[in-house]
């Protein structure tokens, strides 16, 4: 099959919820707007992940994997993905299952327009103090990075991946993917999706990471945007 689409799941632990994943991710792929095929990687869990992750890959096609030696952080397993990705679309969501791999589709129907469509979660299914801190985390954001977008958090995204594959990530700036997008003069939008409660497994990001990491990473991506290159070949001989 020629695939378009890849899914990126990034994997820490989640042992109780890989084969939910399976599950959901191949019913996807039999209603995708796009021939699509998943790449998990996973970031040095200590549980039985990479046991499963095997398993899955072993008995379908559509997935394939690759595996930290140690653990590096949500970002670094996001760069992985894109770096690994062959297909002309690339996009990633969590393995807690809190959005719904049927709204890829949502997000593909705008991605001839845009370079990076990302959801934003209606209705968020997480507790108060979780959806006050990512609230302030975001405001703290966009009045950095003017990207206009209410949701980066949100762990569904679809990236052209020529523009994924340029995007010199670092640790944390997973929250910054719709204004890197914007740095290589890229057009992006936003779209609601559905939000569910985690079933299984533990929160990876606590209230202070949520709130003190976004604010030190809004001064490396000020950084960044200041040293940032951004050329466009005119002609090649």
């Amino acid at each position: 099959m020629n695939f378009a689409f890849t899914i990126v799941v990034p994997v820490y632990n989640e042992e109780d919820n890989l084969l939910r994943v399976e599950k959901e991710l191949l019913s996807y792929t039999k209603i995708a707007t796009k021939p699509t095929k998943i790449l998990f990687v996973n970031d040095g869990s200590k549980d039985k992940s990479q046991e499963i992750i095997e398993t899955i890959c072993n008995r379908n096609t559509v997935f394939s994997f690759i595996s930290f030696k140690e653990n590096r952080g949500l970002s670094a397993a996001i760069k992985a993905g894109f770096d690994h990705t062959t297909t002309a679309l690339v996009g990633y969501i969590d393995s807690d299952l809190q959005t719904a791999p049927e709204d890829f589709n949502l997000l593909l129907e705008h991605i001839d327009t845009y370079d990076l469509v990302t959801g934003v979660r209606a209705k968020r299914k997480d507790s108060f103090v979780k959806n006050m801190s990512s609230k302030i985390a975001n405001g703290i954001r966009r009045s950095f990075t003017h990207d206009g977008m209410d949701d980066t958090g949100c762990p569904l995204k679809v990236i052209k991946t020529e523009y994924a594959k340029r995007i010199p990530m670092f640790k944390g700036l997973h929250r910054f993917l719709p204004a890197m997008i914007l740095l290589q003069d890229g057009k992006i939008t936003q779209i609601p999706v559905q939000h569910f409660p985690r079933i299984a497994g533990q929160a990876k990001f606590g209230v202070w990471n949520r709130l003190l990491g976004p604010l030190a990473d809004c001064f490396a991506y000020l950084w960044m945007k200041k040293k940032y290159i951004n050329y466009t070949v005119s002609k090649q001989g």
